[in-house]
């Protein structure tokens, strides 16, 4: 890629961000992914950085890829759970972090159950916000992660078919990835009962489907997402079995269909949206997206720290 100003200060979701701002993360990522295979994977970029992650919600892979990310590149880290913080004892959020920022603090990583708190935190403190997912919202760290995974795959975005298949109604991950992949041209199907898709989805620009056999004859990567149990108020399937068999990707599937590449975002339930032979096959790049994060986080770090130049590393 040619020079280019990335001018973004904070990453609240891709919908903010330009087919060309999406690229160059990714550009940039492919960098920090050979850092990555170094015998000393670390880089002094972030060395006089203090780092916030404030995590409201339960976080494995997000939470450690960031701290993880964050310590590579030389940042003082500083973790916030709510459950043992002055939150437990009724201090608002504009409070907690009002005074977190009274630290002098740099950047702030944050994760939410309430739709729209990064966007908030933007207007109440000084330091670059980074949305680690905010309920039902975006996930764009997820987004940009799987984008760099299928491009590191398959050589290539624009044209790409995705079919996305699952929990639609509850994922913010479907969300960011439908808006970073049509950004970047590729095509993108929906897939899952009727009951797990939000009203006007296809104003987002993909096609609905609820046949799972068509979609995976069609596409270059099957996508499936985790059944969010604990999002849902109510059955909105009759078993986890009928799931599995009307929705789930099983090994006849991938020798019916010999071509698609099969990515997951995490945690898999392991015989609901991939059998366990799936799950574990060639064809799976699941352990390649968890890797692929960490590379994805440092370059948004290193771009929204003001260290870039405007060039690729």
């Amino acid at each position: 890629m040619s020079e280019y100003s990335f001018s973004q200060r904070h990453l609240i979701g891709l919908a903010d961000y330009s087919a060309n701002d999406i690229l160059h993360v990714i550009e940039n990522a492919g960098y920090f992914r050979e850092v990555l295979d170094r015998p000393v994977p670390k880089l002094p970029t972030l060395r006089d950085k203090t780092i916030v992650n404030l995590f409201y919600e339960n976080s494995t892979r997000t939470r450690l890829s960031f701290e993880l990310a964050q310590k590579r590149m030389g940042a003082d880290v500083v973790n916030f759970s709510s459950s043992s913080s002055s939150v437990g004892k009724g201090e608002s959020l504009k409070d907690t972090i009002r005074n977190i920022d009274s630290m002098k603090i740099d950047m702030v990583v944050v994760r939410h159950e309430s739709p729209g708190v990064p966007d908030f935190l933007t207007r109440c403190v000084d330091a670059v916000i980074i949305n680690a997912g905010d309920g039902a919202h975006e996930h764009p760290t997820q987004a940009l992660l799987d984008m760099f995974s299928m491009k590191q795959k398959l050589g290539k975005l624009s044209g790409l078919k995705v079919v996305i298949i699952g929990d639609i109604l509850h994922s913010r991950v479907v969300r960011s990835n439908i808006i970073g992949l049509k950004k970047v041209g590729a095509e993108v199907i929906v897939c899952g009962p009727g009951t797990m898709m939000p009203l006007y989805i296809e104003d987002l620009g993909v096609t609905v489907s609820h046949n799972l056999e068509e979609c995976l004859e069609w596409c270059d990567v099957a996508m499936s997402l985790r059944i969010q149990l604990e999002r849902q108020e109510g059955t909105l399937f009759p078993s986890l079995r009928e799931y599995h068999n009307r929705f789930g990707i099983r090994m006849e599937h991938l020798e019916k269909y010999p071509d698609f590449v099969v990515m997951h975002p995490g945690p898999v339930n392991r015989g609901v949206e991939l059998s366990d032979e799936v799950a574990d096959s060639d064809r799976a790049i699941i352990l390649d997206q968890v890797t692929n994060g960490l590379a994805v986080r440092m370059a948004v770090l290193y771009l929204l720290s003001g260290r870039a130049s405007g060039q690729p590393l």
